[in-house]
């Protein structure tokens, strides 16, 4: 079974390389085509060299077992480019094929173009050709730039977004609260101890009341859970810092991850609540854990109402959540502010457009979201899961000021 699936995910960069092998090289220039072959050769057997470390994971072990895949980020990005590039060859010779088949039905005919001398004219051959090339260089140069900037993009510092949140109920005592708003770390291969120790300084730096972390702490293996715990144990707030679970702790090892997460000073809400009292007032930190049956958007209800059932009715309440789909549950109960991670911005967006790769999983993407007197803020979250790269979705730490409106 392991075979096959190499074989699936090996054929598009096969057929990809000999459709170029076959279609780039100009006719009209013969001596070039070998140039042109054997720099094809160069590139695909640079970008693709480090299937071998895989295909020896994925045959022999575990395609998440500890070790370096060399050049793992642009190989990532190398085959995403792949995929897409032929997707859109397909759709280019399906396009022509029904193009053929209704002129067929018609009863068209094709157009030869004929030349001064009565013999017939290559140059719509020559066109494609030429066309094809231009269009196989300007993709390929547009797609690493873009791949080198989304790799930078996902090993940079986050920024911070500053925002104001307003609540009509917000008790006097909480008037000015500042809260820092942290999640997807993903420490791991792609998120090691120097970059989260940058994350931390960035993050201290805030000077916030208070630090919500909205999960995936960790990616995958518990080895890289001390990393997480001698720099994150830096991170400090008056307040405390107050975590959930997300999805990725729980692949990594949920007790494991608890563990670590206390050892590193923080306290843990997982279908708990953390009380907060100023001044007479009570502020409650609210967490789920992530659902074991996830479906897309999942309001997570049962969860939502356990957790909200020993909160009392004058509490102003905080639901971390790592997944934004319980804002549909935390706003029908009037729960002023959600905070969640998970989608991390899609990773990949289309500006302008304003499509991203997040909206093929939820509808809560990323940013600020209102309800009635409900809100929810969707962090881009620090780290990355799958392609280690971020283009037009940078990574982020969010800085509220809660308001009495």
């Amino acid at each position: 079974m392991a075979l096959i699936y190499l074989v699936l995910f090996l054929t598009p960069q096969v057929v990809l390389f000999r459709y170029l092998w076959v279609r780039l090289p100009d006719p009209r220039v013969p001596a070039r085509t070998w140039i042109v072959r054997v720099v094809l050769t160069l590139v695909f057997a640079l970008f693709n060299f480090p299937w071998i470390f895989v295909a020896r994971r994925v045959l022999f072990g575990s395609m998440w077992s500890g070790g370096v895949i060399p050049m793992l980020a642009p190989w990532l990005a190398w085959q995403l480019l792949g995929w897409v590039f032929l997707a859109l060859v397909s759709l280019y010779i399906g396009g022509k094929a029904l193009v053929w088949l209704v002129r067929r039905r018609r009863g068209g005919r094709t157009v030869v173009l004929v030349g001064a001398d009565g013999k017939s004219a290559p140059h719509s051959l020559i066109s494609r050709r030429r066309f094809l090339a231009r269009a196989t260089y300007a993709y390929g140069a547009t797609g690493l730039t873009l791949a080198g900037y989304g790799i930078e993009s996902a090993r940079g510092l986050p920024g911070v977004t500053q925002r104001v949140l307003t609540f009509p109920d917000l008790p006097s005592a909480f008037d000015g609260l500042t809260i820092l708003h942290v999640s997807d770390v993903h420490a791991g291969q792609f998120m090691g101890r120097d970059q989260m120790q940058e994350v931390v300084a960035r993050a201290s730096a805030q000077h916030a009341d208070l630090v919500l972390q909205t999960g995936d702490m960790i990616d995958y293996s518990p080895s890289y859970i001390p990393e997480y715990v001698r720099t994150f144990r830096d991170l400090s707030a008056p307040l405390g810092v107050i975590t959930c679970l997300g999805n990725h702790d729980l692949y990594t090892g949920a007790d494991k991850v608890i563990k670590g997460v206390r050892d590193a000073g923080q306290i843990l809400v997982r279908g708990e609540t953390h009380f907060i009292e100023r001044s007479g007032s009570t502020l409650a930190i609210a967490g789920v854990d992530d659902p074991d049956n996830w479906v897309y958007d999942d309001p997570q209800t049962v969860a939502v109402d356990r957790v909200l059932r020993g909160i009392p009715a004058d509490a102003f309440t905080i639901l971390l959540a790592h997944r934004p789909g319980a804002f549909d549950t935390a706003r029908q109960r009037r729960v002023p502010l959600t905070l969640s991670g998970h989608i991390h911005g899609g990773q990949i967006a289309i500006p302008l457009v304003g499509w991203s790769a997040g909206q093929l999983i939820t509808k809560y993407v990323a940013g600020h979201f209102a309800s009635g007197q409900s809100q929810l803020y969707v962090s881009r979250g620090i780290g990355v899961v799958g392609v280690p790269i971020r283009v037009f979705v940078p990574p982020e730490l969010a800085l509220f000021t809660l308001r009495r409106a």
